[in-house]
């Protein structure tokens, strides 16, 4: 059986919707964010050496890295569902969004949200970050367009690795001015597998990372 080690308020929220979609067997391990430095417990060292989520335990097999996983999973337990044929151009386009999600853009996010903790202190970078952000919500809704998902107008992992990055946006309020954005949030939120997912795995809110602990 699978096992899914979960950090709440985490990346690994997707890996819980993905095995939900996938409608498969699986233990969650849950652990929990430290409530004064929001880290993860050292526990999860033991897991894997660099102690994030999520992490994925299968047959002997220990995997980390949300697109990894996602790949691992869809390709071993997906019989063909939730990725394009692999042999088509639109595979390529599945594996580039797979990879865009965390290789480029949560970066921005994710200074975002380390520099919302300095205060005036990070002023000077803002208008920087702010470009970059814009960027990329700017490059997402440009390849939505009118459609309804990332790929072919079919929900893919794709579509599950790239609404976490827009659920930062949303938690930095960076969102609102990309109506097709909201609209595909909504609807991937609406999703049966992510409304078991969140019951699962309990309570997931991306902006209590933001929340400075003194």
């Amino acid at each position: 059986m699978l096992t899914l080690h979960h950090l709440n308020h985490s990346r690994s929220q997707r890996i819980l919707w993905l095995l939900e979609e996938l409608e498969l067997d699986y233990a969650l391990v849950p652990h929990q964010r430290d409530a004064h430095t929001n880290l993860a417990p050292p526990e999860l060292k033991s897991v894997h050496p660099l102690g994030k989520a999520p992490v994925l335990e299968d047959q002997g097999r220990v995997i980390a890295e949300s697109g990894a996983i996602i790949d691992y999973v869809v390709r071993r337990h997906g019989g063909g569902r939730l990725a394009p044929p692999p042999d088509s151009v639109a595979f390529d386009a599945y594996v580039e969004w797979l990879h865009y999600a965390e290789g480029s853009a949560m970066l921005p996010f994710m200074l975002g949200l380390y520099l919302s903790r300095l205060g005036d202190a990070a002023a000077p970078l803002q208008p920087r970050l702010g470009s970059e952000v814009h960027n990329h919500l700017t490059y997402i809704a440009n390849a939505l367009g009118e459609h309804e998902y990332l790929v072919g107008d079919t929900f893919t992992a794709a579509d599950i690795q790239v609404g976490f990055v827009l659920e930062a946006a949303q938690s930095s309020h960076a969102l609102g001015r990309f109506t097709n954005l909201v609209a595909y949030l909504r609807r991937l939120h609406e999703r049966p597998a992510y409304q078991r997912a969140l019951l699962r795995g309990g309570p997931f809110d991306l902006s209590a990372m933001r929340k400075r602990k003194d």
